[in-house]
């Protein structure tokens, strides 16, 4: 009678489609999460030029739908608004915008070797570049169930370096 009610609970978790944060390079998953409402993530990068960190929030809206929340950033730039959102602030040397509340789904990134760009998710960070040219990929929320998202799932657990 258990070993019936263990497999019903595996078979229900693989195929029951559940919300992912796909990362996808063309139609591939390259790293999956869990892509459930109010997940949050950030995207970190080194600056092109001004050779500093830049970072990116976002979270998952109701909808399933990223939403960039707050960016911070050590120095104002070309293109660069001089504020954005409902707060900007100084916050030890970062200037911080938050409550910029806008989709952007998908969410794409072309993940250059020399800028260095990690997905931070839970306090661990996940390169994303790796090759040259660079890839773009794609961050969207896609329902799938677990056998689908396991192979991406598990290169997401081994890509995870220990700090951001």
């Amino acid at each position: 009678m258990l070993a019936a009610a263990v497999a019903t609970v595996l078979i229900t978790a693989a195929t029951v489609p559940l919300p992912w944060l796909a990362v996808r390079d063309g139609h591939d998953w390259r790293f999956a999460l869990p892509g459930w409402h109010g997940t949050t993530f950030k995207i970190r990068w080194m600056h092109s030029v001004e050779k500093e960190d830049w970072e990116e929030w976002f979270a998952i809206t109701p909808s399933g739908a990223i939403e960039i929340t707050g960016t911070r950033f050590k120095t104002f730039g070309a293109g660069v608004p001089s504020h954005a959102g409902t707060e900007t602030h100084l916050d030890d040397g970062w200037v911080v915008m938050t409550g910029i509340d806008r989709v952007v789904d998908p969410y794409a990134v072309q993940a250059a070797v020399e800028e260095h760009y990690r997905l931070i998710f839970h306090g661990r960070a996940i390169a994303l570049s790796r090759s040259d040219p660079p890839p773009i990929l794609t961050f969207a929320v896609v329902d799938a169930p677990l056998w689908q998202a396991l192979p991406a799932l598990v290169r997401t657990l081994n890509g995870a370096l220990d700090s951001q």
